[in-house]
């Protein structure tokens, strides 16, 4: 009777354990061909990794990025020109470890690579808030060199709604404490993270914001975004004040853009 009971109990916890195993937790290696060429960028690396079979564009992910030529351990852009040369290039970052192993030939790198996500940063991430992570997100994550420093720098500033997916697009788009704390400065703070990507995205700077302000205006972010979008310049605005519309709110100077009316 003890032992069934037991064995009961015994099943029981493991049954529990697979069904709260999170996605995070579920971390395998990746793996796929990849090519390394000097950039036309001084001093930068393009890497490029492919996963399944790029041939029929089906089943097939690929990535395209720029590396500084400090990115690599084991490559230099000198060892691009040692025709044969077999090279074990790895890129190291907190989210993980990328190997791209291969022959130089013509000046690039080319062979297979493998990628291992790193679980401790996964549980530092988790510390932050940050859960569903996956090995592809970690993989882009190492590429992009998203720190967990950095994320914290962006929730110290105040940005909210942070999740696994827009850090990728936070990163790409240069959203950073800095950035978030200049427009915290002009009535700004606590800005969503979808609304920083969005207004990294279109150029909405605070050089564009104290213009408008000083011309009278007061947009607020959805406005500043669609300003950038249809270019309602402060110079645009002036040309519509020349022809004696000084009136116009922001929403009439966008639908003259849009309308070209204008013209």
């Amino acid at each position: 009777m003890m032992n069934s009971r037991n064995l009961f109990f015994g099943t029981l916890l493991i049954a529990l354990g697979i069904v709260s195993l999170r996605a995070d937790e579920i971390l395998n290696s990746l793996k796929g061909t990849c090519s390394i060429t000097a950039s036309t960028e001084a001093n930068r690396f393009d890497l490029r990794l492919q996963h399944g079979i790029c041939s029929n564009h089906r089943d097939c992910n690929e990535n395209n990025i720029q590396e500084p030529q400090n990115a690599f351990v084991g490559l230099s852009l000198e060892e691009l020109r040692h025709e044969g040369a077999h090279i074990d290039a790895v890129l190291s970052a907190e989210a993980g470890r990328l190997t791209c192993t291969g022959t130089i030939h013509d000046s690039k790198l080319t062979g297979e690579f493998t990628f291992e996500p790193n679980r401790a940063f996964v549980e530092q991430m988790k510390a932050l808030g940050i859960t569903g992570l996956n090995s592809e997100k970690l993989e882009a994550y190492t590429l992009f060199h998203i720190e967990a420093s950095w994320v914290q720098s962006l929730q110290r500033a105040g940005v909210t709604g942070i999740d696994a997916s827009n850090l990728i697009a936070m990163r790409i788009f240069k959203v950073d404490a800095d950035y978030v704390q200049r427009l915290a400065s002009l009535g700004f703070p606590n800005l969503p993270a979808e609304k920083l990507i969005a207004m990294s995205i279109h150029g909405v700077d605070t050089a564009d914001i104290k213009q408008v302000r000083a011309m009278g205006y007061q947009p607020n972010v959805d406005e500043l975004i669609q300003m950038r979008i249809f270019k309602v310049t402060p110079d645009f605005i002036h040309r519509m004040q020349a022809k004696g519309l000084n009136n116009l709110t922001i929403s009439k100077l966008v639908q003259i853009r849009i309308f070209k009316l204008d013209e």
